[in-house]
């Protein structure tokens, strides 16, 4: 991160922070690869060394992982609101589930929080933090992109 206290990430870069260990989460980064053609969005797990300086840089917990983050702009979203951050950056045949935004937040994050605690319950999770596909490591957030 820089001493000007930005992220040190490209303007207009979107990284999708996510629980590498978790089954659920592996899911969603691998939707976002195949959906996202025109690759708007970088991922990082928040176990990296890359997902962790972001995590910092945000002022967010970097041992417990119950949120998706999405960065950008030098700002960061979670929860829900993550969610439509990175919905709105896929297709537009995605756009329809922008519609839920008409919920409150705090319904939308109270029902977020519901399946984010119980994720590795519901999915299962890795023993060890999930690693991209070959064909996938140019979608991954890298040291030097924060530079």
């Amino acid at each position: 991160m820089r001493p000007d206290g930005s992220s040190g990430l490209a303007t207009g870069r979107a990284v999708v922070l996510f629980d590498g260990t978790c089954k659920l989460c592996n899911g969603w980064a691998t939707f976002i690869i195949r959906q996202d053609r025109e690759h708007r969005l970088t991922l990082a797990a928040v176990q990296s060394a890359e997902g962790q300086a972001l995590l910092k840089w945000a002022g967010l917990p970097q041992d417990q992982f119950n949120t998706i983050v999405l960065v950008e702009n030098d700002r960061f979203y979670v929860r829900s609101d993550a969610m439509f951050k990175i919905l709105a950056h896929l297709p537009a045949r995605w756009h329809w589930l922008l519609m839920a935004r008409v919920f409150p937040r705090a319904l939308r994050d109270w029902l977020y929080d519901k399946i984010a605690l119980n994720r590795y319950k519901l999915f299962g999770r890795y023993d060890a933090c999930h690693l991209p596909a070959a064909d996938h490591q140019d979608r991954f957030l890298t040291q030097e992109a924060l530079k």
